[in-house]
């Protein structure tokens, strides 16, 4: 008796669960799942409060505990100029996996699958527009270094990049400013990478010859090679609240002196009150005040054509 019930139920349970689809046909499939985007919530990484995707974009990825969340390249220099209006520059090509390098997995295999991710050839990204308004700001060559990318780790690539974006703001005779992130120099390329920190310095002195300011930006995390050179270069430095920024990270440094670190130790307000950096300054605040820092560093030379 049993078996010959279930059929009859299970058919009385199809007829009580399509009822929607034959009172409203089509609106099953418009309200599917396949068209509930996956990333519509976003984990505050402090409260571990869902936060919706939408209403964090529209608070420049700052979230109500008053994390400053990592934006990639795009998204910086579409907040950073004026309008979110500004030219692309273009990065020179380098030289890909020299030391054929395989780590477990090809170099080239590590790259291509980066390069899809983030849909660019490396972690820099340079534009060139107004920042802090007309009457107030300057205009300026922006480089930015993205951590999504293989962790904004500083490469050939990289060092070329930023080297292009110095020359291009001694053409244009305009200032330069640097949003750091990285987790160190890039292991693939060994001595190749290192030898970008010397590079980029001699980039930078290009700059001061040409009596033209150079801005840093430290974001979370500015750590490694990067800090060790042109992160700590600048005429001004200016840091997100929060921001980790140092050479070794603090686990290392506690493992190696065994000693606990004292609170907030590396963070960007602990660098501020030991004179490394100038000014923290919230996301939302940043254009303002680049524009007033280019404006008078410039002191009054004329603008680019």
């Amino acid at each position: 008796m049993v078996d010959k019930n279930k059929p009859q139920q299970d058919k009385s349970q199809e007829k009580r669960g399509g009822w929607l689809s034959r009172f409203a046909p089509g609106v099953r499939k418009i309200v599917s799942r396949r068209d509930t985007p996956d990333n519509l919530w976003v984990k505050d990484p402090d409260s571990g409060e869902m936060l919706y995707r939408s209403d964090l974009e529209n608070a420049l990825w700052v979230t109500p505990s008053g994390r400053h969340m990592r934006i990639d390249a795009p998204t910086r220099l579409r907040v950073t100029f004026d309008g979110g209006q500004y030219e692309s520059i273009d990065t020179p090509d380098v030289p890909e996996d020299p030391l054929k390098f395989s780590d477990g997995k090809p170099y080239k295999d590590r790259l291509n699958a980066a390069r899809k991710a983030a849909g660019r050839k490396d972690t820099m990204a340079i534009g060139f527009g107004r920042i802090g308004g007309e009457t107030e700001g300057a205009d300026a060559v922006v480089i930015v270094q993205d951590f999504t990318f293989m962790g904004g780790s500083l490469g050939m690539a990289a060092g070329e990049a930023f080297i292009a974006a110095a020359r291009a703001a001694v053409a244009r005779n305009v200032p330069l400013v640097c949003f750091t992130a990285a987790g160190g120099a890039r292991m693939q390329e060994g001595a190749l990478s290192l030898m970008q920190m010397a590079r980029t310095t001699l980039a930078i002195q290009e700059l001061k010859a040409a009596q033209l300011p150079f801005v840093v930006v430290l974001t979370d995390p500015t750590t490694g090679g990067v800090t060790a050179s042109y992160a700590m270069l600048g005429d001004v430095h200016l840091a997100e609240p929060g921001a980790l920024i140092g050479f070794a990270g603090p686990r290392v440094i506690e493992a190696t002196i065994r000693e606990k670190l004292p609170p907030g130790f590396q963070r960007a307000e602990y660098l501020q009150e030991k004179g490394m950096v100038d000014k923290v300054v919230a996301r939302d605040a940043l254009p303002e005040t680049l524009g007033q820092i280019l404006s008078m560093l410039m002191g009054g030379k004329r603008r680019a054509a």
